[in-house]
Formats: C-alpha cells, sequence, structure tokens
C-alpha cells in the first residue's frame, strides 16, 4: 500500500479520497432512499400484487363538490372488466386482474355502555384495506364488500375511551342509535409528517353506507384501483378517460412510480409553486403524507447527483490528466496485449493437447 501511494502526489491522494468517500455518501442515501420507498405501504399494493411490474395503481380525488356515487362506480366497474375482457387479459395465476375501492370523510358520534365519542371518520367500501393496510393491534379487517355493512375499527385512543381496552374486537357500539361491532383497533401513525398530512386526531373505520345514514360526510371523494398496465400510462387514462370527470374537479395519480427517478426530477422542476393550490379536491391524510414524502426523496435526489457527479468528474479529469502524462503510446498497448493474448492462446492449446493424452 506504501509503495502505490509512493507514487502518487499529495493531490492525486485527496481526489481519491474524495471520490471514495463521495460514492459511499451516494451508497448511503441510495439505500436510505430505497428504504423509505418501502415503507410507503399505502403507494405499494402494484408490487405486492405482482413482482413482474405489469399492474398499476391509480388514485382518483374528487372536489366537495363532485363526489361519486354507488350508480358510477358500478358502471366505472363495469367499463374496465368490459376492456379487460376485450384485451384478452389472463389472471391464471395472479388471482383478480381488478381491485379498487373508495372512501368518504366525515364525523360520527359512538356509544358503549362506558362512553361516548364524536370522532372524525371514514366510510370505506370495496377493499379499502388491501391498498391501505393500517397496523392492527388487535381484531382483524373487514371489508366494504361484506354483506353486512355494520363493523368498525377504532384507533387505540379511542378504544380505551369507548371501552378501557384494546383487545374489543365483537365488542358492540352503536352509531345513530344502530349496533355494530368493532372488528379491531390499529395503531394510528404518529409523527410531524402524519400530523401535517391530517392524521393528527383518532379516527374511525366504518362503511361508507353507514357513515352515509348514521354520520355527517360529504359524500365519497377518494377512488382508488389496481389493473394491469400492459404499456405506462395506460391505467392513469383509463381513469382519466372513463370517469369523465374535467382536471379542474378530479385529480388523477398513477401511484406505481411516482418515486421513480423521473418523477422525482418533476417534482424538483416544481419547487416553488408545488405548495400551490391547483385543484378543488381534497386530498386524503395518506395522499399528503405521500406528496410530503415525494419531497424528501426529491430532495435526497439532488444530494445523491451531487455526490454522484463529483466523484465521476473527478475520476474524469484524473483519466485525462494521467493520460496527457503519459509514457507510452498506443503502439505499444497494442504490443502487449497482443503479447498477452498469445500467451492465453498458447496456454489453452497446451491445456487441450493434455487432455487429450489423458
Amino acid at each position: 500500500m506504501n509503495k502505490i501511494l509512493s507514487y502518487l502526489s499529495a493531490k492525486q491522494i485527496i481526489s481519491i479520497g474524495i471520490v471514495f468517500v463521495s460514492l459511499l455518501v451516494f451508497g448511503g442515501l441510495t439505500l436510505t432512499a430505497n428504504s423509505l420507498k418501502r415503507s410507503l405501504d399505502d403507494q405499494r399494493i402494484a408490487s405486492r400484487w405482482s413482482e413482474d411490474g405489469d399492474f398499476a395503481q391509480v388514485s382518483c380525488f374528487f372536489a366537495d363538490n363532485t363526489t361519486l356515487d354507488f350508480n358510477q362506480i358500478m358502471l366505472f366497474r363495469d367499463q374496465i372488466g368490459k376492456s379487460l375482457r376485450e384485451a384478452a387479459f389472463s389472471n391464471e395465476g395472479r388471482g383478480r386482474l381488478f381491485i379498487d375501492s373508495y372512501s368518504s370523510f366525515g364525523t360520527i358520534n359512538l356509544r358503549s355502555e362506558r362512553s361516548n365519542l364524536e370522532t372524525k371518520a371514514i366510510g370505506i367500501g370495496g377493499d379499502f384495506f388491501l391498498f391501505h393496510p393500517l397496523k392492527l393491534v388487535s381484531g382483524a379487517y373487514f371489508s366494504g364488500n361484506d354483506l353486512m355493512q355494520d363493523s368498525v375499527i377504532l384507533d387505540e385512543e379511542a378504544a380505551w375511551q369507548l371501552f378501557g381496552s384494546s383487545n374489543i374486537a365483537g365488542m358492540e357500539v352503536t352509531i345513530g342509535g344502530v349496533p355494530h361491532y368493532v372488528r379491531g383497533v390499529i395503531r394510528r401513525e404518529r409523527g410531524r409528517l402524519w400530523d401535517a398530512a391530517g392524521l393528527n386526531t383518532g379516527i374511525a373505520y366504518v362503511s361508507a353506507e353507514s357513515l352515509a345514514l348514521y354520520g355527517r360526510t360529504t359524500g365519497i371523494q377518494q377512488y382508488e384501483f389496481l389493473m394491469p398496465n400492459p404499456v405506462s400510462g395506460f391505467a392513469y387514462r383509463v381513469a382519466a378517460e372513463k370517469f369523465g370527470f374535467s382536471e379542474d374537479v378530479m385529480v388523477v395519480i398513477d401511484n406505481t412510480d411516482r418515486y421513480n427517478i423521473e418523477p422525482l426530477f418533476k417534482v424538483i422542476t416544481e419547487i416553488g409553486t408545488r405548495s400551490m393550490q391547483k385543484y378543488a379536491a381534497r386530498l386524503p391524510y395518506w395522499e399528503n403524507y405521500a406528496r410530503g414524502f415525494e419531497d424528501i426523496l426529491a430532495f435526497l435526489l439532488v444530494f445523491q447527483v451531487i455526490f454522484l457527479i463529483a466523484p465521476i468528474t473527478i475520476t474524469i479529469v484524473m483519466l485525462i490528466l494521467a493520460y496527457r502524462r503519459r509514457k507510452w503510446t498506443w503502439i505499444q498497448v497494442f504490443l502487449r496485449i497482443w503479447d498477452g493474448l498469445k500467451i492465453f492462446i498458447l496456454f489453452v492449446h497446451k491445456k487441450i493437447i493434455k487432455k487429450r493424452i489423458e
């Protein structure tokens, strides 16, 4: 090692050190970014559903005065099913080809034998908890497709306030005087980003039907689906075209590739205008959180680029300087390579002859 260093100048040693440290930092930033991406379960149903990258997750958010109704959802499902049949997509070995969920904001009053609680609520339909696998403390999820729409999921705070325990699966609460049953208790996410995203208070999850009948809500304003995506942007265009709403009342987001390099570079170019309100749609806490992560990952990407460009630039400069100071010619290089090739051919030839003799 000392012998190698003796051939290098102080500037060369410093340059090599900068290259090494920069690559280490770049590797650390890359590992951090990839770890953050894997932590966002709300954005990863496509990769969880198919490892081949041939499915897409798309989210649609609607303005307060443009809520969906069940007939529109059923019509959209029928159109998607028809499109998949016409395209002859096969679900052999892959389960369902189309999954969706919808949700609405609101408030409800929960009453148990012990207490009474007025809380924010999200009314869910379809396979909501496939898209949003909340952390269960006890119990299980329920489906918006269940025949009986009388289930509720509480967070730990609500569970303790209503029952004095978090192990309450099967216990009864009344909503608008109608019995509902606790299916599970979840752990609410904590942290500055979650609070800013809108998860700063407890939320109860009930069926969209229960929230509409017994609570207060502005109607269905979020719709998400998973479907095959044979070419980039196919599922996104399906949502934009089949619903038929204009961009000023509906926001469509392709969640599948939003944290790839190209979309993150777009986020970087929108610094200064990204935070401005450009549409009337109300975003749920999980989308606000996802957008916050876009900013964080875009910030990391800037530094990844810096710490990658620096060593590449230094290496190129060092190679150029070494080339200019060279004491060899291309003829000499060619002759050295030719000599090495002849030695290799001779070695292989001897091996073949030896094997034949044996």
